[in-house]
């Protein structure tokens, strides 16, 4: 591997998404599981944005070496819920929407610092260098920011994956029969097994960067004007 600044900054990004972003994503589970009625994870300390209640250590591991993984599940009792399968598939993507709100916000911050600088430039959703260089702030500032959106992306789209126990299992889960999510929750150990040899296989890395890469240019079209504007 290579250490040039480009790629400490984007491992250094995902150490920072570890410790401020998955906890984010944790937090919006809990969060939504209590306006729904569950307490379970407010009442197991999982409320909260402190990194050290949500960190899963091999998933924090595979989130700096691949980009992909994941923090402890925050804990649902859905007897506690009014509406079963619906409050369950709310409290799964709350968690994804919230990594998709991160993106936009480091989008629009990636734009403005676009919009001052005169040395840097993104088209079709690479930074180019005109006249820059790699040892300013703004260098540094702007490759932060590009990889908080591209991560946050790319999380947001593993976990809507419809495989047990990705949020994105539970979101189908409300338009399926119960039947269905019976067969799933048997097979939940097979199946993830099967998930993660294909993760690594790396016969799903084309299909996910290709709505990666949708995402961000939608992102990118949607803030275009803050550009100009700066």
């Amino acid at each position: 591997m290579h250490l040039d600044a480009q790629t400490v900054i984007e491992y250094g990004t995902r150490i920072l998404i570890i410790f401020m972003v998955l906890p984010i994503h944790e937090l919006a589970h809990a969060w939504m599981a209590e306006r729904c009625g569950d307490y379970t994870a407010k009442y197991m300390g999982r409320l909260t944005l402190n990194p050290i209640a949500h960190i899963d250590p091999l998933g924090a591991i595979l989130l700096v070496f691949t980009g992909f993984g994941w923090a402890k599940p925050v804990p649902v009792n859905p007897l506690h819920f009014k509406h079963y399968r619906r409050d369950m598939a709310l409290t799964a993507l709350a968690g994804p929407v919230s990594n998709l709100i991160v993106a936009i916000i480091s989008m629009i911050f990636l734009r403005v610092l676009l919009g001052v600088s005169d040395d840097y430039m993104m088209e079709n959703g690479i930074i180019y260098y005109i006249t820059g260089t790699n040892n300013t702030g703004l260098y540094y500032a702007i490759w932060l920011f590009y990889f908080l959106v591209t991560i946050n992306i790319g999380l947001a789209v593993f976990n809507l994956i419809p495989v047990p126990p990705l949020d994105g299992s539970r979101i189908l889960s409300y338009f399926t029969s119960a039947k269905y999510e019976r067969i799933l929750a048997e097979n939940q150990l097979i199946i993830s097994i099967v998930f993660m040899a294909l993760m690594f296989s790396g016969i799903l890395s084309r299909p996910l960067g290709f709505i990666d890469g949708k995402l961000f240019d939608l992102f990118a079209l949607a803030t275009n004007w803050i550009e100009a504007l700066v």
